[in-house]
């Protein structure tokens, strides 16, 4: 990139964007925080809607886009396909191995972060907003329980003596890693010996270290009682479609 330039990252600290954070570090590529408190409803700002049209953080605008001219691209997976694409680094050793980081990718996106997040919602934030904790005790069950399965796809996928998911560190490891969070989850890492290895490994890796402690002072647990945490939840999980 010229200097002086950078990339805008439209943030706040949530694993989807750690897995940029985390990209941008590993990739060496100058960026500038933006943050969206999501707990006080800047996701729907008309500037950030036009930028990320579904109202969701990451989202970044290169100035660098492609022939030079700017872009503006939200959802994280594709976020890191293109940083990848525009680095030639972090995305596979040929067709093949493009192949290999997408499947993993995609599987995030559909699959683990989903699932996990629900997981998290039920475990967690759900009790703050139902009282009656019967109510809860299926969509806890559920979500706990695919996660539980997600984990051991992953302890599946890293056999064979793989130190990472697809093949040499992609941006399917930034990808999943941030959504290892075992304890909000309900899962305990010593039942998926090979994941726990992946999860340290990569957890040490200096750009990973850095990336996750991106705007770590920004971040509120929204499960605790203050008011501040209760307004955040009724934007939150009280979203409705826009007219």
């Amino acid at each position: 990139m010229r200097a002086g330039s950078s990339i805008d990252l439209y943030y706040w600290p949530t694993p989807n964007g750690w897995k940029i954070t985390i990209a941008l570090e590993e990739m060496a590529l100058p960026y500038t925080l933006r943050p969206v408190n999501i707990g006080a409803g800047e996701q729907f700002d008309p500037a950030f809607l036009r930028i990320s049209p579904n109202g969701r953080m990451p989202a970044i605008t290169d100035p660098e886009g492609p022939d030079g001219e700017p872009v503006s691209i939200f959802e994280s997976g594709a976020i890191l396909q293109y940083l990848a694409r525009k680095t030639g680094a972090f995305y596979g050793e040929g067709e093949r191995g493009r192949i290999a980081v997408d499947q993993w990718l995609f599987w995030q996106m559909a699959g683990l972060g989903p699932m996990a997040g629900q997981a998290h919602h039920f475990r967690s934030y759900a009790r703050k907003i139902e009282p009656d904790p019967a109510k809860l005790e299926y969509g806890a069950r559920r979500y706990t329980d695919e996660v539980n399965r997600l984990y051991g796809v992953l302890e599946r996928g890293l056999g064979d003596g793989r130190d990472f998911i697809a093949g040499p560190y992609s941006i399917a490891d930034m990808a999943i890693w941030p959504w290892i969070l075992p304890e909000g989850q309900g899962q305990d890492l010593d039942d998926f010996p090979r994941l726990k290895a992946w999860h340290e490994r990569v957890g040490a890796r200096p750009a990973v270290k850095k990336g996750r402690a991106a705007g770590k002072e920004l971040r509120r647990n929204l499960a605790e009682d203050s008011e501040e945490a209760r307004k955040a939840r009724e934007i939150l999980f009280g979203q409705r479609a826009a007219r």
